[in-house]
């Protein structure tokens, strides 16, 4: 399963934002931090906040709050906002011959999977599993 990026920088800004959901973030902070255009990352943001997982707060304090339940939301919830529903994508070429379908069948099988593990894992689960990268690399 390829990700768009738009997917991976929301995964990347709820999982920033729900490490501390008392601190807000601007959207500067958070695209200096992942290295990528605040343009850019305020329509991901905003897609976020109208699915409630995050919330703007305005003002000279202002940026994004997470709003949502780390135990409860998963990887997979916000994958979904991003990337087509299964089904729902377009045909690529060659799909329609017997050795497409076939190779088809063996891709959807892997998207299935790699859906099922991300449906498993919420964000508390990820957040509290990983570990920061001076610990990981002073190990």
């Amino acid at each position: 399963m390829k990700l768009q990026t738009a997917t991976r920088l929301g995964l990347y800004a709820v999982l920033e934002l729900a490490r501390d959901p008392a601190q807000t973030l601007s959207s500067a902070d958070l695209a200096e931090r992942f290295g990528v255009s605040t343009h850019h990352l305020a329509k991901v943001l905003r897609t976020l906040a109208a699915a409630g997982l995050v919330r703007a707060e305005r003002g000279a304090a202002g940026g994004y709050r997470f709003t949502g339940n780390r135990r409860r939301v998963t990887l997979m919830d916000i994958v979904a906002l991003f990337e087509p529903a299964p089904g729902r994508r377009a045909k690529e070429p060659g799909e329609e011959t017997d050795i497409g379908g076939a190779l088809l069948s063996v891709l959807t099988e892997i998207d299935e999977i790699a859906e099922a593990t991300l449906r498993s894992i919420s964000l508390e689960t990820l957040l509290s599993s990983s570990h920061p990268a001076s610990a990981v690399a002073s190990s």
